[in-house]
């Protein structure tokens, strides 16, 4: 085992956009693993905008400050347990951090399945799929015959939504930015019609796309997106809240979606947020039901793989300017 643990350190907290400037390559000590602990190494590190967000303040885990080694969940192999129940070899998920190395609480990490390949943990049987499966089936409750519409459409979230609500008889319209990006969504994905941002109005856009309104809105992006939906939602729609990417990386915005108030009494709106530890309880129907889906063939699993630690900056990034399709995460080792 080499005696060196690469680190990449948070720096500086952005004001503004997120640059490469924020983060340096370190090096640090080995960890040793204490009692009740797990000395891990880490395989695959995922990269979500809620990383951005985790620099704006305290969500639902404690704020990044600067000088730390950057936070982040990954997949990590035990290399020394000393702790009941795991053993040299077992996967885990747990909060490495964006680091080759790291000793952490045994209670703090969920053991994983040897499941090839590694990438679908972090991907459809990670976070993101089931983030998508609890969001859109639990939260937006679609009925067969239903419009869905899923902003971020082309991302690690967005893309197994649209997948889900069409394998439930659903017309699903996706919001993403880039030609590229729209037409693989039609053309590998089975989305029933994609919307441009960058290319269209997209008020003006869901009109056509969606003539008989929207009855589920999975949001990913918030700000003027979000606005534009509402004001395109069917009596009794669903909303599920489940990210606000367009604000995470960057100055405030002016204002928020203005018409809320008055668009949820009028239409009897449903506007929910989530995160996807609420589920808990129905974790193992999740990823029976995902397993499934994804050896049937109905549900494809885009995965957007970068390989090594010193490229997780450029990768974050780039996630939060869009270049991703689908999950993205680095290769670590």
């Amino acid at each position: 085992m080499t005696a060196v643990n690469r680190q990449i350190h948070i720096v500086e907290l952005p004001k503004d956009k997120l640059g490469p400037e924020h983060f340096r390559l370190a090096q640090g000590a080995m960890p040793q693993a204490k009692d009740g602990e797990l000395l891990l190494k880490t395989k695959l590190i995922s990269l979500d905008a809620a990383n951005r967000a985790w620099m704006q303040g305290a969500t639902y885990r404690a704020a990044i400050e600067a000088g730390q080694v950057m936070a982040g969940g990954a997949v990590a192999e035990v290399v020394e347990a000393k702790a009941p129940g795991f053993a040299n070899g077992d996967l885990v998920f747990a909060d490495t951090g964006w680091q080759e190395y790291a000793a952490l609480p045994a209670k703090h990490a969920q053991k994983l399945p040897r499941i090839e390949p590694l990438s679908h943990l972090l991907s459809v049987y990670g976070i993101a799929g089931l983030t998508a499966y609890f969001g859109l089936l639990n939260v937006g409750k679609p009925k067969a015959g239903e419009t869905v519409v899923v902003s971020a459409a082309a991302g690690s979230v967005g893309v197994f939504v649209g997948q889900i609500a069409k394998l439930k008889g659903c017309r699903v319209i996706g919001i993403a930015g880039g030609e590229k990006k729209c037409a693989w969504l039609k053309s590998d994905l089975g989305f029933d019609a994609v919307i441009d941002y960058k290319a269209q109005a997209v008020g003006g856009a869901l009109k056509d796309a969606a003539p008989k309104g929207i009855d589920v809105y999975f949001d990913n992006v918030g700000g003027d997106i979000l606005e534009a939906c509402l004001f395109r939602m069917n009596n009794h729609g669903r909303i599920s809240c489940c990210g606000a990417v367009s604000q995470y990386d960057g100055a405030a915005p002016r204002h928020g979606p203005r018409g809320i108030p008055g668009l949820i009494v009028t239409k009897r709106l449903t506007m929910q947020g989530f995160i996807v530890m609420d589920f808990n309880a129905e974790r193992d129907k999740a990823m029976s039901d995902l397993q499934s889906w994804v050896k049937s063939g109905q549900i494809k699993v885009p995965e957007d793989i970068m390989d090594g630690i010193e490229n997780t900056p450029k990768a974050l990034i780039g996630l939060l300017a869009g270049d991703n399709f689908g999950k993205r995460m680095v290769r670590v080792g």
